[in-house]
């Protein structure tokens, strides 16, 4: 009986491993061909993506479609972002080991682990508290000591953390909200999706001498930012 719960024992630690290097195979197709191949360069973005494990992220019923190219339903009417946007927006930053960033639309807490493992400490804010809650529970046990998760309203930032040296939004408002234009340090980079409706323009804004530059990247389509009472901003 004991020869036989060891040989059983065996085959479950050999078909994890199985699993586990077949998830390894899906990211590094990923990489290959969603990523290098449009032009993501970045070592680091491209290894965070190789290492961070999507499928976590994502529901269990779509878990099997968690390194395609499409964004992802993760509840209450949100996305988990294509994983080409993700790297988009995290090479688009220029992240430096040192960097403290602000990320606000936590959702799933993907972008934000991504994030994590490139930068010293990530501050990310969901307004919707089941899916905050979900994500730091998950990123807790993921091992992400360096990323702060609050519940809250993200257009505000998160003034008592401030400045960072980049900031990520992954909802799109009307305008660059003022709180986060004033959060942002001197020679800081923010990457925010703006417009309404199916008009959105991806933005990247660098402080320099207190004067913000504004550069447009890319079309795009998030979810519009909104306040706890669902106005939109």
């Amino acid at each position: 009986m004991v020869k036989n719960l060891i040989i059983v024992n065996f085959l479950i630690i050999i078909g994890i491993q199985a699993i586990a290097q077949e998830r390894a195979d899906e990211r590094e197709r990923m990489v290959k061909q969603q990523l290098i191949s449009r032009g993501i360069r970045s070592k680091a973005v491209l290894d965070a993506m190789r290492k961070v494990e999507r499928h976590r992220f994502v529901p269990t019923e779509v878990s099997s479609q968690a390194y395609n190219d499409y964004p992802l339903p993760i509840g209450e009417g949100q996305t988990i972002s294509q994983p080409y946007i993700v790297a988009f927006m995290t090479e688009a930053l220029e992240l430096k080991p040192t960097d403290k960033v602000l990320e606000v639309g936590t959702g799933s807490g993907y972008q934000a682990a991504i994030l994590a493992e490139i930068c010293r400490e990530v501050y990310t804010i969901e307004i919707v508290e089941s899916l905050g809650k979900q994500a730091a529970q998950i990123l807790k046990q993921l091992g992400y000591t360096n990323v702060h998760v609050r519940i809250g309203d993200g257009y505000f930032g998160w003034p008592e953390a401030a400045p960072f040296d980049a900031i990520i939004v992954t909802c799109s408002p009307s305008d660059v909200p003022e709180p986060l234009q004033q959060q942002l340090a001197e020679g800081g980079r923010m990457i925010i999706p703006v417009g309404e409706g199916q008009v959105q323009e991806l933005v990247l804004i660098t402080k320099q001498n207190e004067k913000l530059k504004r550069q447009h990247r890319l079309p795009v389509l998030f979810v519009p930012m909104r306040d706890k009472k669902g106005k939109r901003y």
